[in-house]
């Protein structure tokens, strides 16, 4: 068999297989592709590209100072606890406080009283408009003042204990510094004020509260001394003792001259002059008793009185009207100088835990963090475009 030449021409036999067809070179990317990278470039790169451009390149630095507070109340065994409590009747009590803070922090008369005292506006416009983000404008209104006070701080509350934890933003550590022992200034006034109120309060409550108890005694004392002078007894029960206790004695007397005029009669003569004496002593007892009931029958008609009972049912009422009105004067007298024995301390006061801190490395704009959220919604929104896009072409 004859050696077959490198050069020579294959020969196709006609039981030779059929050779492979070779691919086709690939052709250029589609236009679906090219709308593909298009897309993600526009809603991906570029705004992360942008973000993070504006971030290191415009956005200037932010320093944080923190401050921690709460409100307590004084706490001390004072006379309150001798007039059985009565202080927690008058008021008082540091429950809700804090909360009123918490609101009073984020409120625009605070944003007025510290734009007035700091001078927010100047401050925080100073990098505007390189910084249009971040900063605020100088022509703002108090509204746009108001909302980039809200930015600009954080406020932590903790119900249960109380503790209040601000964070304030600035451009300049020490006007940070400022703004936050501002802050706290701020809020120790406004508790100066609710204990202001609360004292002016409980002393006005307490001052009528004595006044009333004052006119209701007056006004007991008046009906007793106006039924003295009417039925002219000073006290029925004295009165009516005093005359049962003379009508006692001449009972007394009038048996112990029956008794003599019994003896009298069985030794001597019926003409004897002691004898007659006896009698007319007797007799004399006899009228006077009855002159005494007489007195005590016409006084109690001439009252239009039925009866002493009555009487002495509507001196006993008006003692007992007269007695409560004294107590409650009493009460009232010592809730009032309660009222002022506690007007002349504080009874809520700030408590700083955290003075307000200073820091010298800037805390905001967290451009890191706001670099990879940017990134990362950007990412989601290019996915979920894309899959509502395939979605519908495979409708379709």
């Amino acid at each position: 068999m004859m050696p077959m030449s490198p050069t020579a021409p294959l020969r196709q036999t006609p039981d030779a297989p059929e050779a492979m067809p070779v691919p086709p070179v690939a052709p250029p990317a589609s236009g679906a592709q090219r709308g593909l990278r298009l897309s993600f470039l526009l809603v991906v790169v570029l705004p992360l590209v942008g973000v993070a451009s504006y971030l290191w390149a415009f956005a200037q630095d932010q320093y944080a100072s923190q401050a921690g507070f709460t409100v307590r109340q004084e706490e001390s065994a004072s006379a309150s606890d001798l007039l059985g409590g009565m202080s927690q009747l008058l008021g008082g009590g540091g429950a809700g406080h804090a909360d009123l803070l918490f609101e009073y922090l984020r409120s625009q008369e605070l944003v007025l009283r510290l734009d007035e005292r700091l001078d927010l506006r100047a401050h925080y416009a100073a990098h505007w408009p390189r910084d249009p983000v971040f900063a605020l404008p100088p022509d703002g209104s108090v509204d746009q003042l108001v909302r980039f006070w809200s930015r600009v701080l954080r406020v932590s509350f903790d119900r249960n204990t109380g503790l209040l934890l601000v964070e304030a933003r600035a451009n300049d550590p020490g006007y940070a510094r400022a703004l936050v022992t501002a802050l706290v200034a701020e809020s120790e006034r406004m508790i100066n004020d609710l204990n202001a109120q609360a004292r002016r309060d409980r002393m006005r409550l307490a001052e009528a509260d004595l006044e009333l108890a004052i006119a209701r005694l007056r006004s007991a004392r008046e009906d007793l001394a106006a039924f003295r002078a009417r039925t002219q007894i000073l006290d029925p029960d004295a009165d009516i003792q005093g005359r049962m206790g003379v009508l006692n004695n001449l009972q007394g007397q009038l048996a112990q001259g029956l008794v003599e005029y019994d003896l009298l009669a069985q030794i001597t003569d019926p003409n004897d002059s002691r004898l007659r004496q006896s009698a007319r002593r007797i007799e004399g007892i006899r009228d006077r008793i009855r002159e005494e009931r007489a007195t005590f029958a016409s006084q109690a008609e001439a009252l239009g009185e039925i009866d002493y009972p009555t009487l002495i049912a509507q001196y006993e009422s008006l003692v007992v009207e007269q007695e409560i009105a004294q107590q409650g004067y009493s009460a009232a007298l010592r809730a009032r100088d309660l009222a002022r024995s506690n007007a002349e301390r504080q009874s809520l006061f700030v408590a700083q835990f955290i003075r307000p801190t200073l820091t010298q490395e800037p805390a905001y704009p967290e451009r890191f963090l706001l670099t990879g959220l940017t990134g990362l919604f950007a990412l989601l929104l290019w996915v979920f475009g894309l899959l509502a896009y395939l979605s519908l072409r495979d409708r379709n």
